[in-house]
């Protein structure tokens, strides 16, 4: 078996993993909620057989699904975690709510979690087809969308044994990232003040409202002076109540602070705390930071990229034999004016960066899995050109044939790449060397204290 049967072997069963992410899709469930996708993912792989082992780190709704023996150890990693307020009808070109407020899969993971399942399963059907030796890990990893599953489950050295792990997102191009994603922190600022009437006893009354707008005032201004490729963004969770005759004695904001590597996050991190210090001093409140959870920038290994990327430009992408091709032209004139528009959809695969110096403005828990071992992963365009993820229009595309059909790319990518690993082992050999070279052969550290759970990490964020 080549790995063009591996491929024809995924699009002939290709119906299978559209339905299971079509209802993972269907019961958007957001971070540390994912029990349904759970016992989805969980039937569907048993089915397969793999041995399942769900409640992984401390974490209910991570899992692990293991299938073979003997090296090489191959990860595959999986996400289904929904976004919050993102709820949308499928297969439309306009907004509109399927559940009022409801969740919604506005970054892909229906197809995510899906499309490295289809890499899992093609690369056990190589091997079982060829009597191989190997190993085949997909993991269920929550939380990705403000839980930090990954980097939970890193710190508990759920990864520690693999020679490699793989994964891919969704994207509106089909690409190798050309740089690492940001290292993130997320912090809860909470300031305390004294509440009184603001009319008849202003002077008595401190404001944790008055600290918490001027902290942001104060953060709006560092932004100026702070390096470009870093990002803050915050929301304001607690205004201290609905009455304005009355002083708020308490307001809370949620902060998430972005940069391409620790030492400059570490350097922000401090930056932002000593501005909420200077707002609570100003106001005579007072500030209780708590830091939330982290995650790590992602460590690029050319030696698998190099590998991925040869094989995203050799497989045919079934993306424009898709069905559905005028809704996605319709999703394309939502977003760019009708003489703007010059393709529905990236197809070529944009340039492979092998520098990797050009960060990429989001963040992902993949971060802290490719400290522990090599990792490589692709983005496949399953929206049209120009959609932005945690978008209705991501979401509205979710169930769509050419999302389908980028998902079956992203799965006939990965499997090939660990069908090319598996003969190659000098690769895999390569990869550690060039991840040694990355960390200065020092241990991960998890950005993540010890003293903090998942369990209070939910309890923070819902």
């Amino acid at each position: 078996m080549n790995k063009s049967e591996v491929n024809k072997y995924l699009e002939e069963r290709s119906k299978d993993f559209y339905l299971l992410s079509d209802k993972i899709w269907e019961n958007a469930e957001i971070r540390f909620k994912e029990k349904q996708s759970v016992n989805d993912y969980q039937t569907f792989l048993e089915k397969e057989g793999f041995s399942v082992k769900v409640g992984l780190a401390g974490l209910k709704t991570a899992f692990s699904a293991s299938w073979g023996s003997g090296k090489p150890v191959i990860g595959f990693l999986g996400e289904y975690d929904a976004l919050p307020g993102l709820s949308q009808k499928a297969g439309v070109a306009v907004k509109e709510q399927l559940v009022s407020e409801g969740n919604g899969h506005g970054c892909g993971h229906n197809l995510l979690g899906v499309g490295s399942l289809m890499g899992a399963i093609g690369y056990k059907h190589y091997l079982e087809s060829e009597n191989k030796s190997g190993t085949v890990i997909y993991f269920g990893c929550p939380a990705e969308e403000g839980g930090s599953g990954k980097t939970f489950m890193a710190r508990e050295g759920i990864f520690d044994n693999l020679d490699v792990a793989l994964c891919w997102h969704p994207s509106d191009v089909n690409m190798l990232p050309p740089g690492p994603v940001l290292a993130n922190y997320s912090i809860r600022y909470s300031f305390t003040g004294k509440a009184s009437h603001a009319a008849a006893a202003p002077e008595a009354g401190r404001s944790a409202l008055d600290a918490l707008e001027l902290m942001n005032i104060g953060v709006q201004f560092l932004r100026e002076h702070m390096p470009s490729t870093a990002r803050i963004h915050y929301a304001i969770t607690d205004t201290g109540g609905i009455s304005p005759n009355i002083v708020q004695a308490h307001a809370s904001a949620l902060y998430q602070i972005r940069a391409p590597f620790a030492p400059e996050l570490i350097s922000l991190y401090e930056r932002v705390n000593n501005i909420a210090r200077g707002a609570a001093l100003m106001t005579d409140t007072k500030v209780d930071i708590k830091f939330l959870k982290g995650t790590s920038n992602t460590l690029l290994i050319p030696a698998l990229d190099e590998v991925m990327y040869k094989n995203m430009c050799e497989i045919e992408n079934p993306i424009l034999g898709a069905c559905d091709l005028d809704f996605a032209h319709e999703i394309v004139k939502t977003q760019k004016a009708p003489d703007q528009i010059k393709d529905d959809f990236n197809i070529k695969p944009k340039a492979w960066n092998k520098a990797g110096n050009i960060p990429l403005p989001g963040s992902s828990d993949v971060g802290d899995v490719s400290w522990v071992c090599p990792v490589s992963q692709c983005g496949t365009s399953t929206w049209p050109a120009g959609t932005a993820a945690h978008s209705w229009q991501a979401v509205s595309c979710g169930k769509s044939d050419f999302a389908h059909r980028g998902m079956l790319f992203a799965g006939q990518i990965i499997a090939s790449t660990a069908v090319d690993l598996c003969n190659n082992p000098e690769i895999i050999e390569e990869a550690w060397k060039q991840l040694r070279a990355k960390t200065g052969n020092q241990p991960y550290q998890c950005p993540i204290p010890k003293e903090i759970t998942p369990d209070e990490l939910e309890a923070e964020t819902t």
